[in-house]
This record gives C-alpha cells, structure tokens and sequence, in this order.
C-alpha cells in the first residue's frame, strides 16, 4: 500500500483551481522565509502539489524539516549526482510552474547575471530554458530594492519573459506580497487567467514631435504604466499588442510590441490595428504630446543664422476618438494626466474628455503630486466611467495600478 503524507490530506480542500499542477516553490534567504509553510499549504488548498527547493541560506532561517513536512515532499537542498534541479524541469514529473517566494537582491541578481550555483537558481534556469513560467516575489530592505543594479535586474529578467509579484513598500522596506496575493497570482498564471480569451491592444511611452531632424518637443513619460497594464493584461491571459513610443522603460520580449515616434505614427499604428484585428479593449495609456509644430524643418536650424525661433504649434489628433469611431465595440479607455487640481476637479476633467471623445472610460491623474505619474514608479489616479461613476486608487506602485484598472475594466465588461 502507497504511504500518503498526511499533510497531503489539505489537498483541495478549498478549491481545484490548480488540481493536478505541480509547483517548484523556492525559497531563498530572506526573513520572510518564514511565510513559505503558508504559502505551500495555501497552494495545495487548492489542489496543487508543492515541491520545495532551498537556497543555502534559506536552510539557515527555517529547517527543511518544516518545508518537508508542510508539503509532503522531500526539499531539493543541493546540487549532487542525483541532479534533482534537473529532474523538477525534465518532461517527466516536471513542475508547470516555479515560484521564488521569498526572493532576495542576491538570487535575482544571480539570474539576472546566468549564475547557477544554488538549486534554486538551477531550477529556475532549466525551468526557463524549458518555457515553464517563473514567478517572482521579492522580500528585501528598500535600500536593496532600490539600488540600481537591483531595479536593473528586474527589468532584464522582465524582458526575459519573467514575472514578478511586486512587493509593497513600507517601513523602509520592500515588504513580502500578501500570501493570498502570491497564490491568487499563482492560479491566474495557471488557469489561464480571468482575461483569456480577450485580444487587448495597449499604447504606453512618449511621442517626439520633430522641429527640425535634431530638435524635439515630448514630455517625462518613461512608459512604465503603459507596460504595467500591457504586463498584467498578459499575465492574465490576454492577448496582448503593446504601441510603444520612445520611452526609457523596456518593454518585455512576450509581448507583441510595434514601435513608434511621432503621435502620427502612433495614431497610425493603433487606427490600422483596429482595421485590421478584432480588438475588445484598447488602453490609451501613451503620453501622446498634445501640440506638434506646424511645420517642419527639413534641416537644423543654426542659432548662428537666427537669433530667435518662432514655432506655431497646433493639435494632435485624438487617437481615442478615432478608434472608437473606426471600432464602435472595442472597449476604450483612455488616461489623462492634468497638473495640480482637486480631486473633483480631476474628475470633471476627465469626463469632460470622456464625454467628448466617446469612450467608455478614463483614468485621470495629477502629475503635480509628489510620486504620481512620469517617471515614477507609484501613481495615484481616479478612474471615471461613463455614469459618472468615480473611483480613486490612492498611491501604490504602478503594477498595483494596473491591476486595479484592469479589475475595473473586467467589471464593466462583465468579465468578473
């Protein structure tokens, strides 16, 4: 008879959202270690099997023992002969899914940089190179977080089809996701996600307005909240195009991204998108400049030869309003940013503008606030549907900003 590890009896006692789904949970060494029983036991709740996977470290902040007898599984603790890191990612038995839950600077560095040197950087590099999907979670110091090379790291394994569950910032750390979050975002990514099915089409970045072949007019867009929606939207399920203009965030290798400048170009590319593919939703999230010179020099202008420049800007076109003409059932909405209003001011605003454009909805900020909008990694916006209806989402990091308009969306459309 097959002895069965009593921990195993949780086993979708809550749910089958990940019945039959094997998950690599490593775990690496940060204080947050502490939560990874929890996170296992919540992961079989709901039908997974856990395999645990330690880093040297981590075996020094919790025993193996607890990991072994939370999961019923016996923890990968080493690399040996028995080449267990090999065997989690082989076709046989392998794993649908690896989750680093804590992850700290030093393992994300780790992979950033290809060294493999702990089972846990061995699992996640063989996993990758074998498409299973990696989730990410880190737990650190804000410090640590907020150094370059950290904030680099992320944004090149980002770009490698890796996905990270962001943590939250407070009391001068980057503090571990919420339990009930890191599974949520463990069953999304293995059922398929809430919005399988929908093609989304995503416009994030600055636009460059030329006055002459050297000389522009843009904004401090660095296309980071655009890339946040087009991120999640993907990690959702979605199918996902992202136009993307010149912005300093690089967008992810996943996604399908077409390139753009100028606000022509952009209005172009998501004009014949909607002509050409059925999109449900499209998310104006691009910082499309507002003026562009009404003429062009065809060579640089020399202040040797003029003193003084005058230039007569006109409008840009609105993208908004053309797509929703050129596609009357794509979902769109579109974002806003204004500079040192109220709250209710912000709301009329941005309806005045939804009104206008006849769209189904739009998501307003102040960028005159501090840690809101361009080149900051936190937002604060107000979303404004078309019954008036207005909902704030205080500061948070923008990934959570995307999460929450997408919740929105999903509602409108019915989706949830």
């Amino acid at each position: 008879m097959e002895f069965k590890h009593p921990s195993k009896s949780i086993i979708g006692s809550k749910g089958e959202e990940l019945k039959n789904r094997k998950i690599a949970l490593c775990i690496t060494g940060s204080v947050a270690t502490s939560q990874s029983p929890k996170i296992a036991r919540e992961l079989m709740r709901h039908g997974a099997e856990v395999y645990p996977v330690f880093s040297p470290m981590a075996q020094k902040i919790i025993h193996p023992y607890l990991m072994e007898w939370a999961t019923g599984n016996k923890p990968t603790l080493k690399l040996d002969g028995k080449i267990d890191f090999i065997s989690l990612s082989e076709s046989e038995g392998r794993v649908d899914l690896v989750l680093i839950a804590p992850a700290t600077a030093n393992t994300i560095a780790k992979l950033a940089s290809g060294i493999n040197d702990t089972p846990v950087t061995a699992v996640t590099i063989a996993a990758h190179g074998l498409g299973i999907p990696v989730l990410i979670a880190p737990a650190m110091h804000k410090s640590l977080y907020d150094y370059p090379a950290t904030q680099e790291n992320i944004r090149k394994l980002r770009s490698w089809g890796y996905e990270f569950i962001m943590p939250r910032i407070e009391e001068g750390k980057a503090k571990f996701a919420e339990v009930e979050n890191i599974v949520e975002a463990v069953i999304l990514r293995l059922k398929g996600g809430d919005m399988a099915g929908l093609k989304v089409l995503v416009t994030a970045g600055p636009t460059y307005e030329y006055i002459d072949p050297v000389r522009i007019i843009t904004n401090k867009s660095s296309g980071r909240m655009g890339i946040a929606v087009a991120e999640e939207a993907k990690r959702r399920g979605a199918e996902v195009t992202l136009v993307y203009g010149l912005g300093t965030e690089k967008p992810p290798t996943n996604i399908k991204t077409l390139n753009v400048e100028t606000s022509k170009e952009m209005f172009d590319m998501v004009i014949s998108e909607l002509k050409k593919n059925s999109y449900d939703i499209l998310i104006a999230a691009g910082a499309v400049a507002d003026f562009t010179p009404e003429n062009v020099f065809s060579h640089k202008v020399s202040t040797d030869k003029v003193s003084k420049l005058t230039l007569t800007l006109k409008p840009t076109i609105k993208i908004i309003e053309e797509a929703k003409k050129v596609s009357p059932k794509t979902f769109v909405v579109g974002f806003k940013a204004e500079y040192n209003l109220s709250d209710e001011e912000l709301a009329d605003r941005a309806y005045e503008r939804l009104v206008k454009s006849g769209i189904d909805l739009m998501v307003a900020n102040d960028v005159g606030r501090e840690n809101v909008g361009f080149r900051c990694e936190t937002n604060e916006v107000l979303i404004v549907d078309k019954d008036r209806n207005v909902q704030k989402i205080p500061l948070a990091r923008k990934e959570v900003i995307a999460k929450k308009v997408l919740d929105y969306i999903l509602n409108k459309i019915g989706k949830t």
